[in-house]
């Protein structure tokens, strides 16, 4: 049996197509990934815009396909943040449905951490790290950053909150390269969401982190790409970015020198998608106020995150992710 599993993010759209290893993982048959800024425009009036959608739509028919030619038997769409967000939803979750034969389901953000925690757990042995124990997992998107501390498999305490970084860049940055002032904005209220976040919302996670046997990853598009542009690579190399270790100092390091350069130069940074280079500021900021914030001087850097879970749910693998013993609203 081979399935497809669709993330249809806030930037970017991925594609996993797998089949069942024998060992309760999965063989991967195709991937991709392709950015379409679902996102852009969405916020302050929550409303999904006309362009992003057509170009979601285009890349989710072309996801079809590639997974028909695989010979995917079942195709899973999830939708995440900007989804969950947008007050025309319906709309674009009819449009799919028309143009490309697929259902969307739009994901809680409880559901959400359960299926990264699941993606992420199955990458981690590849790089090197212990499959179980405790695990503080940051995953920063477009739309919104999760924060998530499990102990096994067992989800402790999780919480969505509105970091994200198309909405940040969106709603500070206005210059080519950003003024200081602009990137001391985002850090501002990046450093004020995650205080309360730690202090108020999530004492676990401010407790759990730095502590011993605590194993802290990140996920998605930003710390890849920090990874990515680290490890200096003329092409994404999944086997390399996976298990990464990215240092708060090497964070800090990347950003001053990103945050010096006008986009078009940044988007010809060995290692950083082009169309990543405009928001990629905007995130780093939230991976570095957030290693600074629970005193975090190094983390592991996952390949895996959704997509993975949602194969793995498909494909009927090991046992789910006990559900959060409590998760936090999603808010900004």
């Amino acid at each position: 049996m081979r399935v497809a599993a669709i993330d249809v993010g806030t930037n970017t759209l991925r594609l996993l197509v797998g089949e069942p290893d024998g060992a309760g993982g999965y063989r991967v048959m195709a991937a991709a990934q392709e950015i379409t800024r679902l996102g852009q425009g969405l916020w302050p009036d929550r409303l999904l815009q006309p362009g992003p959608i057509r170009r979601t739509l285009a890349v989710l028919e072309r996801f079809r396909r590639l997974a028909d030619s695989h010979g995917a038997t079942r195709t899973a769409v999830i939708g995440t943040s900007a989804l969950r967000e947008a007050r025309n939803r319906q709309e674009f979750l009819r449009r799919a449905r028309m143009e490309t034969g697929l259902d969307v389901r739009v994901i809680s953000g409880e559901e959400e951490a359960r299926l990264t925690l699941r993606g992420v757990r199955a990458t981690l042995p590849a790089a090197g790290s212990p499959p179980g124990g405790r695990l503080l997992l940051i995953d920063i998107g477009g739309g919104s950053t999760e924060f998530l501390l499990a102990d096994g498999d067992e989800i402790v305490a999780a919480v969505s909150t509105g970091l994200g970084a198309v909405k940040l860049t969106e709603a500070h940055v206005r210059h080519d390269p950003p003024l200081p002032a602009e990137l001391k904005a985002i850090h501002d209220a990046v450093a004020a969401r995650l205080a309360r976040l730690r202090f108020q919302e999530l004492p676990d996670v401010g407790e759990a982190a730095p502590g011993p046997g605590l194993t802290v990853v990140g996920t998605a598009g930003t710390v890849t790409s920090l990874a990515a542009i680290d490890l200096s690579l003329a092409a994404y190399d999944p086997g390399r970015v996976n298990g990464h270790r990215l240092t708060r100092d090497r964070v800090e390091a990347l950003l001053r020198e990103l945050a010096g350069l006008p986009l078009v130069r940044r988007r010809r940074v060995p290692g950083l998608e082009p169309a990543r280079a405009d928001v990629i500021l905007a995130g780093a900021i939230v991976c570095l106020v957030a290693m600074e914030c629970f005193g975090i001087a190094a983390l592991g850097v996952s390949d895996g995150g959704l997509r993975e879970g949602v194969l793995l749910d498909v494909l009927g693998g090991p046992a789910a992710a006990s559900p959060p013993s409590r998760i936090g609203p999603s808010v900004a």
